[in-house]
């Protein structure tokens, strides 16, 4: 396993199985000896419960982040992200940021993240209890050029967290 420090940035929709992918992906690295830590979008959403949704709110949100992984990565550790972070523009700050940094694209689609929906978070917003939500009344821009794409609809959790070490080498 490559131990060089990086940045392993998730993006996709709500319920695409970014968290799940990034949990294990974390237990692996640490089992295997290498310094980590991973950064989850409703974790730190608690720690900094005054984040907002709009698009300059999220972008704000995902520049912190992009920031903090890039001191973690400048000192060693590596970095897993797993955060909706739903504009390009924000993501590819971030890359500037950081020394080497892999944008992990959870492609899963908004028909399988509803079907997901274990917090209800999509029938609120279907039903308008909640805006700007992803995928529904705000975009979700995908990236042009993840250097992976992992569609958890297709494959089991292993089989996906299997493709990714082989990817990370």
């Amino acid at each position: 396993m490559n131990k060089e420090p990086r940045v392993i940035w998730f993006t996709g929709l709500s319920g695409a199985g970014k968290t799940t992918l990034a949990e294990k992906l974390a237990a692996y690295l640490k089992e295997n000896g290498v310094k980590c830590e991973l950064l989850d979008g409703d974790t730190v959403r608690n720690i900094f419960p005054q984040t907002g949704f709009t698009k300059k709110d999220r972008d704000e949100h995902v520049k912190r982040m992009g920031f903090l992984a890039s001191m973690l990565e400048r000192n060693g550790i590596t970095v897993i992200a797993s955060f909706i972070s739903p504009y390009r523009e924000s993501r590819d700050f971030v890359r500037k940021m950081c020394r080497n940094f892999v944008e992990v694209y959870v492609s899963t689609s908004l028909e399988v993240c509803e079907k997901r929906d274990v917090k209800g978070l999509y029938k609120k917003a279907r039903r308008g209890e909640i805006t700007s939500f992803t995928g529904i009344d705000d975009p979700y821009e995908a990236p042009l050029h993840p250097e992976i794409t992992i569609n958890t609809a297709g494959e089991p959790v292993e089989k996906s967290l299997e493709r990714l070490l082989k990817f990370l080498g």
